[in-house]
């Protein structure tokens, strides 16, 4: 064998003996290898834990909604709560970048917004927070909060802080049909400091009003509470909610219309204050009779025959006064009862002229405070009862205006889902 064929064998035989080195300590052929092998890589992992655990926080940091939850709360969604450690800091942001204020609790163990959340907006949820070592923990969420599409608001009165009159019942008008009635009616409460019972009636899939069973005592207060929030109202669609109001009741103030003595006999508290003539519905255009509360007052209104069914052959209103003075609501199908300048003074006490409504005698333009108009203007307030009588018309309907009042009170509390 020549010197170049002898180093040519060894170094095959060096590469044979390589690869079969190789293949035994890949497969731990021999049990020293494989031993050995093993042994120093367990060791090695086991510090590694070892460390990892001696650097990694104890404080856990919950975020909710969960990350990645849809139709999330507008009110109670966004939280952060820390255990075993306290937060550092939290920060809440649209997608666009908007900044959500918030604030971190004294102790430092939760964090809340400080404003309700937008519906149908996307937020992002950054928070640190650090343990006893000062070794810090973060958890990130997002979420999207519940749509308009898929929620539903009830819409009340009447307003937190108001004073209204006796007959006032609290109204709330659903944006959405709600299906689920008894649900949503346990999510609402209506009480009163004269401890009287109040019952909630349904007259249709949007609307439910709370009475008692009589007229409200004079001088209490009411409070409505609505607890909506996540509450089912349709499939699919929630509720978003969640809020106190209180309002207090006036004085007792209820005016019987008589069309047929054409008189108005005006009681607070039991007596008798004023005695107003009045012009009531014409025989061709009976007012309704029956208990109507009062919900809006307006100094000046346009009243538009075309607008409640009275026009002439050429389509438009029989009538078309753009200053009626002194207009307060009495059923939402177009009865007031208001000023009347036009008509002559003798009508009132003596004729029944109107296209419906109760009138006063008043002068144009709403600025004499000694016309009946104005006096019965500025001494009523929204949710006193005006009660009619003697039109020979039929009853109001009980939910034309908030006249729930010509409901009996059997009938009423059947009407409610609970």
């Amino acid at each position: 064998m020549t010197e170049g064929k002898r180093r040519r064998g060894l170094t095959a035989a060096s590469a044979l003996l390589g690869g079969v080195m190789v293949l035994s300590a890949c497969s731990g052929g021999g049990d020293d290898a494989g031993s050995g092998g093993g042994g120093d890589k367990g060791a090695s992992q086991a510090q590694v834990d070892e460390a990892a655990a001696k650097k990694t926080s104890e404080a856990q940091i919950k975020i909710t909604p969960k990350d990645g939850s849809n139709n999330a709360s507008i009110n109670n969604s966004a939280a952060v709560a820390v255990t075993k450690g306290t937060l550092t800091e939290v920060t809440m942001t649209t997608t666009d970048g908007t900044v959500v204020e918030g604030e971190i609790a004294a102790d430092k163990k939760s964090w809340k917004p400080s404003v309700q959340l937008e519906r149908a907006t996307a937020y992002k949820l950054t928070a640190t927070a650090e343990d006893s070592k000062g070794r810090a923990a973060h958890e990130n969420a997002s979420f999207t909060t519940v749509s308009p599409a898929n929620s539903f608001i009830g819409n009340f009165t009447p307003d937190d802080g108001s004073t209204v009159g006796v007959g006032m019942p609290v109204s709330i008008n659903f944006d959405k049909a709600i299906a689920n009635k008894a649900e949503v009616q346990k999510g609402i409460t209506v009480s009163t400091s004269s401890g009287q019972e109040v019952a909630c009636h349904w007259f249709n899939a949007n609307r439910m009003d709370c009475r008692p069973e009589d007229y409200w005592q004079e001088n209490s207060t009411v409070t409505l509470k609505l607890a909506l929030d996540g509450v089912e109202g349709a499939e699919g669609v929630y509720g978003v909610q969640q809020k106190t109001v209180n309002f207090k009741i006036g004085r007792n103030q209820v005016s019987v219309v008589d069309a047929e003595t054409k008189q108005m006999k005006v009681t607070q508290d039991g007596k008798t204050v004023r005695t107003i003539p009045i012009s009531a519905g014409s025989p061709e255009n009976k007012t309704w009779e029956g208990q109507m509360v009062i919900s809006e007052k307006f100094k000046e209104t346009r009243m538009d025959g075309a607008t409640v069914g009275f026009t002439d052959d050429d389509g438009k209103g029989e009538y078309d006064i753009k200053d009626v003075p002194h207009a307060m609501r009495l059923s939402n199908s177009g009865t007031f009862l208001h000023g009347n300048y036009w008509g002559a003074k003798s009508i009132f006490g003596s004729a029944n002229t109107s296209h419906g409504c109760i009138g006063l005698a008043d002068t144009q333009g709403a600025n004499d405070p000694n016309t009946p108009g104005a006096w019965f203007y500025d001494n009523s307030i929204v949710g006193d009862v005006v009660v009619v009588k003697n039109t020979g018309d039929k009853t109001v309907a009980p939910d034309n205006g908030l006249n729930g009042w010509n409901m009996d009170w059997a009938q009423w509390k059947a009407g409610s889902a609970v």
